[in-house]
């Protein structure tokens, strides 16, 4: 079965090779095209999870390796094991779902997305795909730095060509911070590579840094965990991100937050901490310093917040920050709660972002003073799934979002040997204060937009007439040329008729289904990682 892998990754880069080669032809179907290969790409991950060998999650199955460039002896290494099976399934289920979206989407921004360079749109989509299912595939280090950095040109461009107003600063802002990030992986890269005399990562996981001293893997661990942070991406180095979420395009938001993030994480778990044994537990404490810092500072910063994708964006920042402090503590504890923090941000984030585009498409704005609340009385089923999704960040039992950062934190409370436990249990305690912190700005939130009744609010920006609906109770709406603080309207939805449609809800049911599987069967992906990260952890424990 090792042609799985290259299947997956053959489906959308023929695909998107046949959009260059046959434009003419192609371009009466494009809004099937992309559905039909992501489908198929979809099928094939399906296949990949029915035929995984559970017995042995924690070894590389559906192998292949080639030979690539003999004369440097870089070889074409795929394979799969339980940590990245999920992911690739992850992958492939956001990239079907967001062609399901812009495919079947209506009159509004889904498929007004796909009027404005429809070829280039599918085609863009599908080298991301490539990209992304690559990078969790790779198991040789350049092959992996390369497929890591495929992604960027893409997103680049999805930014930057269908994004808001903003879209031009943010695609660049984006792209200097994560190749400057690559830069310094690269380096990282390329010092393990010098030390050993191999790019093979399952020979240099095996060999858990032997033959490399503590500073060189200190060194090795700090520049590969310098890209991998900008990815994450990690306090101090996120400030790209709020930027390309906000301009994104919702699909480009839902993959951004559910698929893009994990690829520096998973990198940690597949590169840095079982090739850099030594060089992990020097650097644990401060990666667990700036995760924490992360938490809390994500946390506020969305407290801050008036723009509805902007908040879910630093909420990524904090989530992010759970992950990292999993890895941090070097346990395979904390480690599992990592890698199901993963997945589980993968499913709510997307579905989050798939819901502000969604208010956004409605009330042509996500200012959400400007909402004006009310959204489960207007639009009662968007305001529950909405809901749905936000109690799901916010960690409540039951639902998938819980383990990942209780693991986190219990793995805190008893760090790997070697490493500082009064620190770690500091650490535990901030990052409680932060998941405090998150449930108080998704309940802010909630109030601001499901709850309560439509009210008449001031902006100080122009009053879309879509959004004016005057009541004899209610102030006239002020001329647009009057001063800002005079100008009124209420804000109230779309007559109800716009409340969920057909390609939302084909969309967003899997999403709600797995957050909630996961959330109540957490062993369904613990049992998949906790093997593999018991040998990932060999040198260390």
């Amino acid at each position: 079965m090792g042609w799985l892998p290259v299947a997956m990754l053959a489906v959308p880069l023929l695909g998107a090779l046949a959009l260059i080669v046959f434009p003419h032809t192609l371009r009466p179907v494009l809004r099937a095209y992309g559905l039909i290969l992501s489908g198929v790409t979809l099928a094939l991950a399906a296949l990949l999870v029915a035929t995984f060998d559970y017995g042995r999650p924690a070894q590389a199955q559906f192998e292949v390796d080639v030979a690539w460039i003999p004369g440097l002896g870089l070889r074409f290494h795929l394979g799969v094991d339980g940590i990245s099976l999920p992911l690739i399934a992850l992958t492939a289920l956001l990239t079907f779902l967001c062609f399901v979206y812009l495919s079947w989407g209506s009159a509004r921004a889904p498929g007004q997305l796909m009027t404005a360079r429809p070829r280039a749109l599918v085609f863009t989509l599908l080298v991301l795909e490539v990209g992304m299912i690559g990078t969790f595939l790779a198991l040789d280090l350049l092959l992996f730095f390369v497929f890591f950095e495929i992604v960027l040109v893409p997103m680049y461009f999805l930014i930057g060509v269908w994004g808001g107003e903003g879209r031009r600063a943010a695609s660049i802002k984006f792209i200097l911070y994560t190749l400057l990030g690559s830069v310094v992986m690269l380096l990282g890269l390329l010092l393990v590579w010098a030390q050993t005399g191999t790019l093979d990562i399952e020979a240099l996981s095996a060999a858990h840094g032997s033959g490399m001293a503590r500073s060189v893997q200190t060194l090795a661990f700090v520049a590969i965990g310098v890209g991998l942070a900008v990815k994450t991406p990690m306090w101090p180095l996120h400030t790209w991100l709020p930027d390309a979420h906000t301009e994104a395009p919702t699909v480009g938001s839902v993959l951004l937050a559910g698929v893009l993030l994990k690829m520096g994480t998973y990198g940690f778990a597949r590169i840095a901490i079982p090739i850099l044994p030594e060089g992990a537990v020097a650097v644990a404490p401060w990666l667990g310093a700036f995760a924490v810092v992360g938490i809390v500072y994500g946390a506020l910063a969305c407290l801050a917040q008036r723009d509805l994708k902007r908040m879910i964006a630093y909420s990524s920042v904090g989530h992010m920050g759970f992950v990292l402090l999993g890895f941090a503590t070097l346990t395979p504890v904390g480690i599992n709660g990592a890698l199901f923090a993963n997945v589980a941000h993968g499913l709510i984030t997307g579905l989050l972002f798939f819901l502000a585009g969604a208010v956004k498409e409605r009330y042509h704005t996500a200012d959400m003073p400007s909402l004006g609340g009310g959204m489960l009385g207007t639009l009662p089923r968007l305001g529950s799934v909405l809901t749905f999704a936000s109690i799901a960040s916010l960690g409540l039992p039951g639902l998938a979002g819980f383990w990942g950062e209780m693991l986190a934190l219990f793995g805190a409370y008893q760090p790997a040997n070697g490493l500082p436990r009064g620190l770690f249990l500091t650490y535990m305690v901030i990052g409680g204060l932060g998941a405090v912190l998150t449930a108080a700005y998704f309940l802010v939130m909630l109030s601001r937009v499901t709850h309560g009744r439509p009210q008449v609010v001031t902006s100080s920006e122009p009053v879309d007439d879509r959004l004016v609906h005057e009541t004899p109770d209610e102030r006239p709406v002020a001329p647009l040329d009057s001063p800002p603080w005079e100008r009124t309207a209420t804000a109230t939805l779309a007559p109800a008729t716009d409340d969920i449609n057909k390609h939302e809800l084909l969309a967003w049911t899997p999403l709600v289904a797995l957050i909630l599987l996961f959330g109540l069967w957490p062993g369904l992906l613990l049992s998949l990682t906790t093997p593999a990260v018991r040998i990932l952890l060999g040198a260390i424990s």
